[in-house]
């Protein structure tokens, strides 16, 4: 081989490492349904070393290439110039973290200042009694919000592909963590911790590779409901309001929140257990248990047991804020009546209040179907 064949042989390999780079990592055809996490992030980690090697290449036969006349010239300089396209729109255009950013500004507004509509879904959490909102429209864009509530340092995240809301506590090994996103997997988005590198699953909070593989993020409660009741609940709430900076990044229509959009990665299929369907997910003392939105949303209140505990669903009136209780006992059976929840045991809210007491909350969460089974392989259905 000549030498100036060099120069088309590391330009021709830096094309293909880095249209690798981005399709395991990226929600491309067929990437998100091989089981490519390792190969994904080994390419990832190598990167600098091959991209080193792929210019050493090139500039190994530029010369050569040069002095052999007009044509390699050419030839040689569109290849440059295709490597250097390639690794630009995977390193800039293409990467996860370039096109969502986190928020430069959290802004928080009390009610009486808020502008974000009431129906609009959120996720929330009610920490010591301080409470926040985070509009579901916000998160979705930014896939992490950094946050401090009642002094613990909170990691709010949202992945639209997968509907998963869910808040953990960013401290690793006693030390608050960093993380930017770096693509997804199993159509879940994945963060990269600023301090090791490794790779943690939104859906879980799970570290899947790198050298903190198995270590779990703390989940902190939260609940998915509409803006309006979370503030009929906890009417001294902050809301999370728009980042100007974002403004036009953020969607203009509610489609995603009410379920009505039918594009490929975000869109909601209207049929029960389907890909795209809704379910809440509900993982209890190591049984999980799936139940069907639409069936949610015809009955309103679920009697129901996860493993050994009894629980009940209920669906408040607007037809998207839900909650999850266990029940005190499993022949406490509960009914709906003017808008609260009616057993043998006694009469509560929808949020599980009563004059004598409260039903003990229990994490529930809504998401499609392929997202809640991948990550519960042996959960049931409902």
């Amino acid at each position: 081989m000549r030498l100036r064949s060099v120069l088309f042989v590391g330009a021709l390999g830096l094309v293909l490492f880095e249209l690798a780079n981005v399709y395991f990592i990226m929600p491309l055809p067929g990437s998100q349904r091989i089981q490519s996490l390792q190969i994904a992030y080994a390419i990832y980690q190598w990167r600098w070393p091959v991209r080193a090697l792929g210019c050493v290449l090139v500039l190994a036969g530029l010369r050569d290439a040069w002095r052999a006349g007009r044509g390699w010239r050419i030839g040689g300089g569109l290849a440059i110039a295709a490597a250097a396209a390639v690794a630009y729109g995977a390193n800039f255009v293409m990467a996860a973290d370039q096109m969502f950013k986190p928020p430069r500004s959290l802004i928080l507004k009390p009610a009486a200042q808020n502008q974000v509509p009431g129906d609009r879904l959120v996720v929330a959490v009610d920490l010591d009694g301080e409470a926040r909102a985070y509009p579901i429209r916000f998160v979705g864009y930014h896939h992490q919000v950094r946050d401090t509530v009642a002094g613990r340092e909170l990691l709010v995240t949202y992945c639209t592909v997968c509907r998963t809301g869910r808040v953990f506590s960013p401290l690793v090994d006693g030390k608050s963590e960093r993380f930017r996103l770096v693509g997804m997997d199993n159509w879940n988005a994945m963060f990269e911790d600023a301090t090791t590198g490794s790779w943690w699953r939104q859906a879980t909070g799970a570290a899947v590779a790198g050298s903190r593989a198995g270590a779990r993020l703390t989940v902190i409660p939260s609940q998915q409901t509409t803006l309006h009741e979370w503030l009929e609940l906890h009417p001294a709430s902050l809301v999370m309001q728009a980042d100007p900076a974002f403004a036009d990044a953020y969607a203009k229509d509610d489609v995603y929140e009410k379920g009505t959009s039918r594009k490929t990665l975000t869109g909601t299929d209207p049929d029960s257990w389907k890909e795209k369907s809704w379910v809440v997910g509900v993982s209890l003392g190591g049984s999980s248990k799936a139940y069907d939105w639409n069936r949610l949303r015809r009955e309103r209140v679920i009697n129901d047991a996860v493993g050994k505990t009894p629980i009940v669903l209920v669906l408040a009136a607007d037809g998207a804020s839900f909650f999850a209780f266990e029940r005190p006992d499993v022949e406490a059976v509960f009914e709906l009546r003017e808008e609260s929840l009616v057993s043998s045991f006694g009469t509560y809210t929808l949020w599980g209040t009563s004059s004598s007491g409260s039903l003990k909350p229990i994490a529930a969460s809504q998401e499609f179907w392929h997202s809640w089974r991948t990550f519960h392989p042996d959960t049931q259905r409902y």
